[in-house]
């Protein structure tokens, strides 16, 4: 009871020092102020949609109705052939409306994906047939548009602001009820290694996120857009306070291009990297608690490479933003465009430096083993420190070896069914079946085996 007047009041006390914040104070029938996200829903909920989407899909049929000797003996129509049945599939999911003037709608990619219609439905009761301007797959972003007018927007925060504690509110069309609120607390930041997405840096939040809200905008107190509600870890099949949300600003970079170029193009500088384990903090003489993402190799003539990066610099910061993880590391480069610069702070011998990095183009250096094995195009490899397998410390995206079932962090251990233990023997395995391989890898402890065609 004490925590829950503690935080009324610092409401209140929120609201009657700023009025500029969402959670304005109503009153109750005693003219005592009470607070209320009702002022700031109002003008931020016209701007969240419901998407449907419609698909035509052949329904399974037994072949033996295609056989005349099957239809003579069980004196069935005498037709040239069945054709394969069809069915017409619905689904629901959100959208958010980004730019009221242009009629542009934010979703996520497995939202519409496979569509052969979209519908965005309003608040106020209009529908329209939307068109797409383009996805991002790897980020599960995807930017519609609609014909209509007097539309309301959502202003897009900076998403790097957001802080641990922050208020968010999210807003979506779960289980195809229609419009709904839920609300909570940013539970952490920088959330990876989740397997769900090809990027991931997630903003984790315990409102509620449900199968529909998939889409709809997560919103702070001042009504602006600070994340796309897009996954739930769900272990019993229903919310457990636990839902990720791509950032704003990630959103907004591919967002961009997709308006611009049609697509994505996410560029490289040309680095291996790796996180940094307890035992390669105390072989590189690192502090104790010493976070960053460890540089293992720079391609010849990278832009890595003319920037001044080596082999053991440690990346503490991209563009002033803390990097900790591998895949952190790479949302943070892949968030840039193809010719942008991008500011590291790095770690060399103890000391820190500057260094000015330009996004090369996404070919140039995503395969740096493709001479290595062709399927294998795309991924960047390095020996595992213990001398027991090769790591996969990076995958490009939008190549063979990122659709191949690898992740960053895998550990190949066996190859067609041989023990390798570092790159050369990885490579004269390879080299019997140029059409397929079959991977044993180890993944946070566990085996498992992949075919790559």
């Amino acid at each position: 009871m004490k925590i829950r007047l503690f935080t009324l009041a610092a409401l209140i006390s929120l609201t009657m020092s700023n009025p500029s914040y969402a959670v304005l104070p109503s009153f109750d029938a005693e003219g005592r102020p009470l607070p209320s996200l009702a002022p700031m829903l109002k003008s931020v909920n016209p701007a969240v949609v419901n998407i449907s989407t419609y698909s035509t899909q052949n329904n399974r049929y037994n072949p033996l109705l295609n056989d005349p000797f099957f239809r003579h003996f069980f004196n069935l129509p005498d037709q040239r052939q069945f054709k394969q049945p069809q069915k017409r599939q619905q689904s629901a999911g959100s959208g958010v409306i980004v730019d009221a003037e242009k009629g542009v709608v934010m979703t996520n990619y497995h939202v519409i994906k496979g569509a052969d219609e979209i519908q965005v439905a309003l608040l106020d009761g209009r529908s329209y047939r939307a068109k797409l301007l383009g996805s991002d797959p790897d980020l599960d972003i995807a930017i519609i548009e609609i014909d209509a007018d007097a539309l309301t927007d959502i202003p897009i925060a900076d998403s790097n602001q957001l802080e641990v504690g922050d208020f968010v509110v999210a807003i979506g069309n779960p289980f195809g009820l229609g419009q709904t609120v839920t609300t909570g607390v940013v539970s952490a930041l920088s959330r990876s290694g989740l397997g769900i997405e090809g990027y991931e840096d997630f903003i984790q939040t315990d409102a509620s996120i449900n199968p529909g809200n998939s889409g709809g905008a997560l919103v702070n107190l001042r009504g602006e857009l600070v994340g796309i509600n897009t996954a739930i870890i769900s272990p019993a099949g229903g919310n457990v306070g636990i839902g990720f949300a791509i950032p704003a600003n990630m959103a907004k970079a591919s967002m961009t291009q997709i308006i611009r170029h049609g697509e994505v193009r996410r560029g490289q500088i040309g680095i291996g990297i790796q996180d940094i384990t307890p035992d390669l903090r105390r072989a590189f003489e690192l502090k104790n608690g010493q976070r960053g993402v460890l540089v293992t190799e720079v391609a010849e003539g990278s832009p890595a490479e003319k920037a001044g990066l080596n082999a053991g610099d440690v990346i503490l910061e991209v563009n002033g933003q803390t990097t900790t993880s591998t895949a952190q590391l790479r949302s943070q480069i892949g968030m840039e465009a193809v010719g942008e610069r991008v500011k590291l702070k790095i770690l060399r011998n103890g000391k820190t430096r500057q260094l000015k990095v330009k996004i090369g183009e996404p070919e140039a250096f995503a395969s740096t083993n493709q001479a290595l094995h062709p399927l294998l195009a795309g991924a960047q490899l390095h020996n595992s420190p213990d001398g027991q397998g090769v790591q996969v410390a990076n995958l490009a995206p939008n190549t063979k070896a990122a659709y191949s079932g690898l992740r960053p962090g895998d550990i190949i251990i066996a190859a067609n069914k041989q023990r390798v233990y570092n790159i050369e023997s990885l490579r004269r395995t390879l080299q019997s079946n140029a059409s397929s391989m079959l991977l044993q890898i180890n993944r946070n402890g566990a085996s498992l085996f992949i075919v790559i065609r």
